[in-house]
């Protein structure tokens, strides 16, 4: 694993040899995601790294070397460190003593392998010392990563039962890095326990989903959950996959992703979004996709599609176009170029220019403008005639 930018850098080195003055050579190691993607040669974001030193010992080696130490979990063990400016999350080396299915009560240890069996993944418990040298202490977590294997440490059921999230993330780290058919023992151990998911938090939950959404091709991975009964435990209304696996085609977006596993009614929609707890922006977006409106078609006429643009804005329009695209309704490229380039206009009059005419501010202000908006519109915003046209609607409804 030598040759990593992201283990020679000298904020990493920092950090390690703070570590390595107080607990000696060799009491940490770099683990898990950092570990794996370099195996994999995938990009790498965060760095953990897992010590034999405690939590206290941790702050004051760092504090000793000049870095930044912010208690982010000390009851858990972690210590974040920070050297220039990035985070480096930092955990002592721990065993279970009790789980609930949601959360853990651990103890600190001095051995890795305790540390390695606790973790839920073999290819999730690999370590690397600071010159880059891997540690593989189940045995079958290089194997497992060069094969494509999501493979439980230990057994299968009893990691679930420690935290019942691992059931999305054994799909998730699948749809992300597994290759071939999903583990059968971890397969079958998610089918029997789903049930436990109903403890975790819906925002646990939801960002598990998003993850397991934003990955290249989640397909797969989805349709195995399906299969194991676990998907409409997440989505209870979840739709069948044709649009789905039609738009991981069309787009990265895992949250369009997700509006492609849920009905196309607004208000089923929003009853979706609360229930995970998705922020309001995800949740405005997923019902702008389905809600009553301009419907879009990738056929449609330039002047219609601007129409629509202009009253849906371009988020929901284009969220609408690729649902329709997926749908079977054809190349929607030029629409989407159409969406990117045209800038909607501001409409050309208000009340002000109704009262130089003589309307008096009111109700009808509003109907004479709604009036105007809608014929501008439908003739493709032109740019003048506005106070020929203002004229005609005052005269038309007496006023003029």
């Amino acid at each position: 694993m030598r040759g990593q930018p992201w283990l020679e850098a000298s904020a990493t080195r920092a950090v390690m040899t703070a570590l390595e003055t107080a607990g000696g050579t060799g009491c940490a190691r770099f683990v898990g995601g950092c570990v794996r993607n370099s195996l994999l040669d995938q990009p790498v974001d965060d760095i953990d790294i897992a010590t034999r030193l405690t939590p206290d010992q941790t702050m004051a080696a760092l504090k000793a070397a000049g870095l930044k130490a912010v208690p982010t979990g000390v009851e858990h063990g972690t210590v974040t460190g920070v050297s220039e400016r990035r985070p480096y999350e930092i955990t002592t080396l721990r065993r279970d003593v009790e789980t609930d299915g949601r959360r853990a009560v651990v103890a600190f240890t001095q051995d890795w392998a305790q540390d390695a069996a606790r973790r839920d993944f073999r290819l999730n418990a690999l370590y690397a010392d600071a010159a880059g040298q891997v540690f593989d202490p189940t045995g079958g977590g290089l194997a497992d990563a060069a094969a494509g294997r999501i493979v439980f440490v230990g057994e299968a059921q009893t990691r679930i039962r420690e935290d019942y999230l691992r059931i999305l993330r054994f799909f998730r780290f699948y749809a992300w890095y597994g290759r071939g058919a999903p583990d059968a023992a971890g397969l079958a151990a998610c089918a029997a326990l789903k049930a436990g998911m109903d403890r975790l938090s819906a925002e646990r939950v939801s960002k598990e989903l998003l993850k397991l959404l934003a990955a290249p091709d989640p397909r797969s991975a989805v349709q195995a959950m399906a299969e194991a009964g676990v998907l409409d435990r997440v989505l209870p209304q979840v739709q069948p996959l044709t649009l789905f696996q039609a738009i991981c085609d069309l787009t990265p977006d895992p949250v369009l992703r997700l509006s492609a596993l849920l009905p196309a009614e607004a208000a089923a929609v929003a009853g979706v979004a609360g229930a995970l707890r998705l922020s309001n922006a995800q949740r405005d977006r997923l019902t702008a996709a389905v809600a009553d409106g301009p419907v879009v078609a990738p056929d449609m006429g330039a002047v219609q599609a601007r129409a629509a643009l202009y009253r849906l804005g371009r988020g929901a329009f284009q969220d609408r176009l690729a649902r329709a695209e997926a749908a079977g309704g054809g190349d929607g490229a030029a629409l989407r170029a159409l969406a990117a380039d045209w800038t909607p206009p501001k409409p050309p009059v208000t009340g002000r220019d109704l009262a130089r005419l003589g309307v008096t501010p009111g109700p009808e202000t509003g109907r004479l403008l709604k009036a105007f908006e809608d014929g501008w519109i439908a003739d493709d915003f032109p740019a003048d005639g506005h106070e020929a046209r203002l004229k005609a609607l005052t005269a038309a409804s007496g006023r003029g």
